[in-house]
């Protein structure tokens, strides 16, 4: 069965959201890795590399490791919006 596709042709939403934090963070893709594998997540520095190439589908949980990495939300990495505070 073939895998999702949006109309652009890319495999994931959170590509340039992906990049614009690790530049934001200062982080490289390496350190990244690093600090996703401290968390208990076996992502290497190729995952990171794929994903932010729109090469690679991300699961549900590599998009739970990013939010806990970075301390956000999924709405803020798929989307990119912030979620509001009652």
């Amino acid at each position: 069965m073939p895998k999702p596709v949006s109309a652009t042709g890319q495999k994931n939403l959170i590509a340039d959201k992906l990049i614009e934090l690790r530049k934001t963070h200062h982080y490289s893709q390496r350190l990244l890795a690093y600090k996703l594998q401290l968390a208990g997540y076996d992502m290497d520095k190729n995952v990171i590399t794929r994903i932010e190439t729109n090469k690679r589908y991300v699961t549900d949980i590599e998009l739970k490791a990013l939010c806990e990495v970075f301390g956000i939300t999924y709405a803020e990495l798929i989307d990119g919006k912030q979620s509001k505070k009652n």
